[in-house]
């Protein structure tokens, strides 16, 4: 029996997972993963046998992988529930390999001559091997101004990194979040198991909740390699 197209796709889960009182960003506190209504006491609402779990989690918005939205840097930017479902999900995917960059920013040189027209852009930095230690805080690869501004102008769609911050964060003026979110672009951050990926020919896919009045969101990011 042939295999159809569909068969030989495979998903590749890119995201990290959400535990309790875990750090994401320095200084930001961990989720709170409680119960809202455990088994035992859905006993005594539901019939005989029949029991229900209702979870409960209180979190900064970015906690996790977890997209970020125009609203998060400009007051009148789109927020999650205004962000179109085209600049988030089944787009056509570009991985740029920086792991062998010979300093901390990933300039671009990186990113030059490539077609990135309504694509998702993603840096490959290896740097979500530090995740859930303290290194994974300090000296993290991000990308430079001019990068941001060459994306931008070249029409992405999306950008994304597995990377503490897609900014240097010892510069407080936030370029690439800035040039990025201005231009409508979303941002994906703290992504994980980019090397399972090839270079090209795959989908990518991170859709957050349509939330009102809110910038960033986490994601369950993955890929289908075609």
């Amino acid at each position: 029996m042939s295999m159809s197209n569909h068969d030989l796709r495979r998903m590749v889960d890119l995201s990290h997972v959400i535990e309790q009182r875990m750090a994401t960003y320095k200084g930001l506190p961990g989720p709170v993963i409680s119960e809202f209504l455990n088994r035992e006491d859905s006993c005594k609402i539901y019939g005989e046998g029949t029991t229900f779990h209702i979870g409960k989690i209180e979190m900064v918005a970015n906690t996790g992988t977890y997209v970020d939205s125009p609203f998060h840097r400009y007051a009148q930017g789109e927020d999650l529930a205004e962000l179109p479902l085209t600049s988030l999900a089944n787009l056509e995917g570009i991985l740029i390999h920086a792991t062998q960059r010979p300093q901390r920013a990933i300039s671009a040189p990186f990113c030059a001559n490539l077609d990135v027209i309504g694509k998702a852009v993603l840096f490959r930095t290896g740097w979500d091997v530090h995740w859930r230690s303290e290194q994974y805080f300090e000296g993290h690869p991000f990308l430079t101004r001019d990068a941001a501004q060459l994306l931008a102008d070249s029409g992405a769609a999306l950008v994304g990194i597995d990377s503490f911050n897609i900014d240097d964060t010892a510069n407080l003026s936030r370029p690439v979040h800035s040039i990025l979110l201005a231009a409508g672009i979303p941002i994906v951050e703290h992504l994980c198991n980019l090397q399972a990926l090839p270079a090209r020919d795959f989908r990518f896919f991170a859709v957050p909740p349509r939330i009102k009045q809110l910038g960033s969101f986490p994601v369950r990011a993955f890929a289908i390699i075609e």
